[in-house]
């Protein structure tokens, strides 16, 4: 491709791109908008199919209660007028719609039933086991005598004493309750506790089970119909292969029922949603290209006539360039030999003020980049504590003072962190506040983790930790620990670094890196050991060994182990007790 030709095609790909992009994020936007608002108009669907179900389900509770309060009950529970009480069943049964009224007795045996199911045995469910104890009770499970899926209530038949003498229990058919639903707009199920689907307005969901290896489902056979799911911002989307009544892609929303011990669920199609927001993406690209058809028309005008006036300059400036092209090589050469002479010199001199420089340097840039920011702000609190003096305004004016005190306590603490590192300390062991001691090493390196990129996960505790040890000389080896794992992230792509506490019977420390780990763990705590270059100015390998003496001299213990991926160094310290304050 000719040079005159390739700029204004890389122009027009950028153009493309951007256009692209710009694009694709208002269909990204327009996409998460629909899903809110259809995920709005879910919840309310599901909200009412829920409201609905257990509504239905409510009123058959309370005919259980009221047969269980019937003087037929009170005969069957005595022993006798069975027959009576099986015609008072059948007749409620068919006037509600229920399909069973049983009484059951304290063995579990049916001793009375609205379809004559007096052989069954009910002993062992957990309904009818609760309402034995006298209390209500509620199950859901598929009806073996007469196939049909059923949620059954229980409810107690008192005696005279107080005590249980029986237990009503009235079947309700899920048959009925769906024939008055099914078909509706939106794809609503209800799954029990181990993912079975219970109740539906598809009937090729019915009784099909969530699959164990993902939020699928699977028919009863096993065979898992086409599934998959992922997350788009805040909302879950499935994609389904389940038939023509159910959304290829559909957005899957959850509400519980604790009433009835379900989970009632839907699905919405998000393909309108997708068709919106691709409508919008268009809109925008196509004004997008039209005014930037527009504006490279205009441009390439312009260039064209800038480039003959250029060609034009650039031929008078060849023809004045050759006639003063020799006079200027001579004095060039003159000028150069001068100019080493002079460079060799400065070099020199520039050689000796760099090692000056580098040495104060060294000293000053730390301290001075982390008392820049307080200092500063000082300064701004008491300009304005000045200005809300002159304004009588004293209540602003304390609370500016209160600001300043507090950047001084800052300052004395940085200060108080960076002389710790300077010092030795041998006093015998006291009460420290390991949170506090935390806190200070993960401000030591939280400039220097900022600049590097690194992730820094440490959740600061509301409440003091009280350990054995000293304050200085713990916050120097958990500051060398979290700077090696700072020197171990410098060429991994994952930079995370992560500080814990666990309290068991003692107080373990982690602090855990993403780096390449240890190349030998066992000799890590040893004198003059270092993974780092010979000559560095890093450390001579002994920040580790002197972090083990410190420890260990505080009756803890301290160990690494390689993890996937990095390294991990855990700290286990004595816990400040009673008896040592005494």
């Amino acid at each position: 491709m000719p040079r005159g030709l390739l700029r204004p095609a890389l122009i027009i790909c950028v153009f493309l791109g951007a256009v692209a992009a710009a694009s694709a994020g208002v269909w990204r936007y327009a996409y998460l908008q629909a899903l809110d608002q259809l995920e709005r108009q879910g919840q309310s669907d599901l909200a009412l199919a829920s409201d609905r179900l257990v509504g239905q389900l409510q009123r058959f509770r309370e005919l259980a209660v009221f047969l269980a309060d019937h003087p037929y009950s009170a005969d069957l529970a005595s022993g006798h007028g069975s027959e009576p009480a099986q015609g008072l069943f059948l007749e409620v049964a068919d006037k509600t719609g229920a399909l069973d009224v049983m009484f059951v007795d304290l063995t579990g045996r049916v001793q009375a039933s609205a379809r004559h199911l007096t052989t069954a045995n009910l002993s062992q469910t957990d309904y009818v086991k609760r309402a034995q104890q006298g209390a209500l009770g509620w199950g859901h499970g598929v009806d073996k005598p007469l196939s049909k899926r059923a949620f059954y209530y229980a409810a107690p038949v008192f005696g005279k004493t107080g005590k249980v003498r029986g237990v009503i229990v009235v079947a309700v058919g899920m048959d009925g309750i769906e024939d008055a639903w099914r078909g509706g707009l939106r794809a609503v199920f209800f799954t029990d506790a181990q993912g079975k689907v219970f109740v539906t307005n598809r009937s090729d969901l019915i009784l099909w089970q969530r699959a164990t290896d993902g939020p699928g489902l699977a028919p009863p056979d096993g065979q898992a119909p086409s599934f998959a799911s992922y997350e788009t911002g805040r909302h879950e989307i499935w994609q389904l292969g389940w038939g023509p009544y159910l959304p290829k892609n559909a957005l899957h929303l959850v509400r519980h029922l604790p009433l009835i011990g379900l989970t009632g669920e839907v699905l919405l199609d998000v393909a309108p949603a997708r068709q919106l927001a691709k409508l919008q993406a268009a809109v925008v690209a196509a004004l997008c290209l039209a005014f930037g058809a527009m504006l490279f028309f205009a441009t390439e005008r312009r260039r064209t006539l800038a480039r003959a006036n250029m060609q034009l300059e650039e031929s008078v400036a060849r023809r004045t360039a050759a006639l003063s092209e020799i006079n200027t090589t001579l004095r060039q050469e003159m000028v150069d030999r001068q100019d080493a002479q002079t460079a060799l010199a400065r070099a020199q001199s520039d050689l000796l003020q760099a090692s000056k420089l580098s040495a104060l340097g060294k000293m000053s840039a730390g301290i001075s980049h982390e008392l820049n920011q307080p200092l500063m702000a000082i300064r701004s609190f008491a300009e304005n504590a000045e200005q809300f003096m002159n304004r009588d305004q004293p209540e602003r004016v304390r609370d500016n003072l209160g600001r300043i005190s507090e950047m001084a306590r800052r300052m004395g603490r940085i200060i108080k962190n960076l002389r710790a590192f300077s010092t030795q300390q041998a006093e015998p062991p006291t009460r420290v506040n390991l949170v506090a001691v935390l806190d200070s090493a993960v401000d030591m390196i939280s400039e220097r983790a900022c600049d590097m990129g690194v992730s820094v996960h440490y959740t600061q505790s509301r409440q003091a930790i009280w350990v054995k040890g000293g304050e200085v000389r713990l916050g120097q080896v958990f500051t060398n620990l979290m700077t090696n794992a700072l020197d171990a992230l410098g060429d991994c792509e994952t930079r995370e670094l992560s500080v814990s506490i666990r309290q068991t019977k003692e107080i373990s420390i982690s602090i855990r890196d993403t780096g390449p780990g240890v190349l030998d763990p066992d000799k890590v705590f040893d004198p003059f050991y270092s993974t780092k270059e010979v000559g560095a100015s890093e450390g001579m390998g002994l920040g580790l060994s002197i972090s083990y003496g410190i420890i260990q001299s505080f009756g803890g213990e301290i160990r690494v182990r390689n993890c996937e991926p990095g390294a991990e160094f855990t700290v286990e310290l004595q816990p400040w007790t009673a008896q040592e304050a005494a």
